[in-house]
């Protein structure tokens, strides 16, 4: 059960209007990392849950971006707002000033309705978790350029305040994951096949004709790893080896003055 309290989670304060600003806050009000997808992700993630404590957490946090998507569009609608009446202000986004009429819209900031394709939702809590994990750094940072893009204070206050409620999530949202005790690479119930799982595929290679030195690191060496070229390129290195010049009786003759290709 929802219940609505007039007064927002962070007081906003906009001191200069910037109508710009305000259509780039919008990719925080209907993108893809924004408040709105956070909470529709994490809220429908909980309904989901079978796991009681892990539940409560979404539905907390799931409510806690609704307060977050009313604080983001209250200082994008300050910001907008010379939008309603100034034809100046109004051509900094002519869709929300003359369709929305200065106000905010379930869109980003190019304008792209806001949709469901945006949450990541497996029903797998720890894919789940690592999914949200994902959604917290990205949104800290879009809160993060949005600050570099403003000079009003109150504006920067607020955004502070969100981006920082990003890195709490994200501890929260680490937390959980880590006291269910499974391994980083347990996912699902079938195990991998293994002669496979430890084979890694240097598919972006070569040296000199070839393209640049490969590069190794934890990530492809030591700890089982099997380094292993990939099989488009043991064929491109056997071909280059085993290749043999072609003979003149088999190129094929060139176009001239009483002469035709054949074939």
């Amino acid at each position: 059960m929802y219940h609505h309290i007039k007064k927002l989670m962070y007081t906003v304060r906009v001191d200069t209007p910037d109508p710009r600003f305000g259509n780039m806050l919008l990719e925080q009000f209907g993108g893809a990392n924004g408040e709105l997808a956070a909470a529709m992700q994490y809220s429908i993630q909980g309904l989901n849950c079978e796991d009681p404590a892990r539940k409560d957490l979404l539905m907390d946090i799931g409510t806690e971006e609704l307060s977050h998507l009313e604080v983001v569009g209250n200082l994008a609608r300050l910001h907008l707002k010379p939008m309603k009446n100034s034809r100046n202000a109004g051509e900094a986004d002519p869709l929300i000033a003359i369709a929305g009429g200065g106000g905010v819209g379930l869109m980003n900031s190019m304008g792209d309705p806001w949709t469901a394709d945006y949450l990541k939702i497996t029903g797998e809590l720890d894919v789940d978790l690592r999914s949200n994990i994902a959604a917290e750094a990205r949104a800290k940072i879009v809160y993060e350029r949005l600050i570099k893009f403003t000079e009003d204070k109150g504006t920067i206050d607020a955004l502070q305040f969100l981006m920082t409620r990003e890195i709490t999530h994200m501890k929260a949202f680490m937390r959980a994951l880590d006291s269910m005790g499974k391994d980083p690479l347990q996912i699902g119930q079938i195990p991998p096949t293994p002669e496979l799982v430890n084979q890694y595929f240097n598919d972006s290679t070569g040296d000199g004709d070839f393209g640049e030195h490969d590069m190794r690191g934890p990530w492809n060496n030591g700890d089982g790893w099997e380094f292993v070229d990939a099989p488009a390129f043991r064929e491109m290195k056997s071909g280059a080896s085993g290749a043999r010049r072609p003979v003149e009786s088999e190129r094929e003759p060139l176009s001239g003055p009483g002469m035709r290709r054949t074939g």
